[in-house]
């Protein structure tokens, strides 16, 4: 169901304003690209390449790219990217191979323009330079990477990464001359365009492949990846080694990722298989999102902020066959829902407890216990107007017990002495549980004495 919450946001001399909509497809999507003025997307897959116009209250077709009674396999699209220096160039990644660019100034109805078939394999994506309006990169199964100047027939430089497949490209945007390339084994390399002959730099990013990445909008060494360890990682490479600073656990493999502009810290990531949402993450706080998008029914093939400098409106596209723009308003926050309290033991008995404070303050019977020691932990700080969904701010009270030296049910020193005492391997197996068993049993811990009594009869 649409949700009715409608955001205004001025950009210079242009306004965007709309609503969380959906627009129904006619086959599934692999890849989506916003033009330069935020007013059309590009869809792009197998079955479908279409231009829609994004109006206030719908999606609007406006061009159909699929023409012929018989497309070919120039049509089938793996990848789709608008350059945003020409609002009349589209590039797109074709299934068998060739890199293929689309004038959409041209008066014919097949807007296709220049084919390039130098990959042997599925090309798996292609990106413009951001200020060298004829530069065009694509990256491959065959583990090669091209550079193309459109001006000439065939690509000007080839780098090989000599490892496996290549699954994302992507230029620097603030260094001129750099690129970074992801493979399928796992590693990420930085690539100088001057020198095809050897890359500049390589590391391991993830452990197994590597299917995206995205240089940060105002920070020039932050580099973010994502892989099938289903790990978000954003990298420092403004030193000599780059450097993991910030890692975000998800639920399942990261498909794409996507720094939210104007927002330093947040990233947008969708998955490559069995989680069907949107979230959008502060590298600062991993271990929740900061806002989700539950529309689509199926996976989600792409995501693309619609303006570079606005943070409100996100497109996405999916396998179920729909193309939605979302609102931050209409964002469900996992925050809300996530458990505040925590417990947690020391290796010496010690309890520490945290809790929000409204609840600790408004019990007013609570009485001081022998070693309690409390600590207000605080996390507010001032609020930037323009910033939504900024979870950092809250607070909570932390409690530590400290267990009672005297007190033997408190005291964890049989654990110290259990793991030094307990045999687990070098003996037979029911050697081990009767060694094992008389040490619980000197520690005064019967009923553990009698489980490992119990695995010797059993085994």
């Amino acid at each position: 169901m649409e949700k009715m919450a409608r955001v205004t946001t001025a950009l210079g001399g242009n306004t965007i304003t709309g609503r969380t909509m959906c627009c129904h497809l006619d086959a599934p999507s692999n890849a989506i690209s916003v033009c330069r003025d935020a007013a059309q997307v590009v869809v792009a897959g197998r079955n479908i390449f279409k231009i829609y116009s994004i109006e206030e209250e719908q999606f609007v077709e406006k061009l159909n790219l699929r023409v012929g009674r018989k497309p070919s396999l120039n049509f089938s699209c793996a990848d789709v990217v608008w350059h945003q220096m020409d609002e009349n160039l589209l590039a797109t990644a074709a299934t068998n191979g060739v890199v293929v660019t689309w004038n959409l100034g041209k008066p014919s109805r097949n807007k296709q323009d220049q084919l390039f078939m130098e990959h042997k394999r599925t090309v798996n994506k292609v990106c413009f330079h951001p200020t060298e309006v004829y530069m065009l990169l694509s990256g491959s199964q065959d583990g090669y990477m091209k550079c193309f100047d459109l001006r000439k027939k065939d690509s000007v430089s080839t780098f090989s990464g000599q490892s496996e497949s290549v699954r994302d490209v992507q230029f620097s945007i603030r260094d001129y001359f750099t690129f970074a390339a992801t493979f399928e084994n796992g590693n990420v390399q930085l690539w100088d365009i001057r020198r095809p002959d050897r890359y500049e730099r390589m590391f391991t990013a993830h452990n197994g492949p590597v299917f995206c990445c995205d240089w940060h909008p105002e920070d020039r060494g932050w580099l973010a990846t994502g892989g099938r360890d289903k790990m978000v990682k954003v990298w420092d490479m403004s030193t000599n080694r780059a450097k993991e600073i910030y890692c975000v656990q998800t639920i399942a493999s990261v498909a794409r990722v996507k720094w939210r502009p104007e927002c330093k810290h947040h990233i947008a990531t969708c998955s490559m298989m069995v989680d069907h949402n949107i979230y959008v993450w502060d590298i600062r706080r991993p271990f929740i999102p900061s806002a989700m998008f539950e529309e689509h029914k199926d996976v989600t093939t792409g995501i693309v902020w619609r303006h570079l400098h606005d943070p409100y409106f996100l497109l996405s596209g999916s396998k179920d066959s729909t193309l939605y723009q979302h609102i931050f308003k209409d964002a469900s926050q996992p925050i809300e829902r996530a458990n505040p309290e925590g417990l947690c033991y020391s290796l010496f008995g010690d309890l520490a407890f945290a809790a929000k404070e409204s609840l600790i303050s408004a019990d007013s019977n609570r009485k001081p216990y022998l070693g309690d020691r409390r600590h207000p932990i605080f996390f507010k700080r001032k609020l930037d107007p323009a910033e939504q969904f900024e979870f950092i701010s809250s607070s909570s009270a932390l409690s530590v017990f400290e267990a009672d030296a005297g007190c033997d049910a408190s005291s964890m020193d049989w654990f110290v002495r259990t793991a030094k005492q307990y045999l687990l391997t070098g003996r037979p197996l029911a050697e081990l549980c009767d060694h094992n068993a008389k040490v619980a049993k000197e520690l005064k811990r019967n009923q553990v004495a009698q489980t490992w009594t119990m695995l010797r009869i059993i085994y």
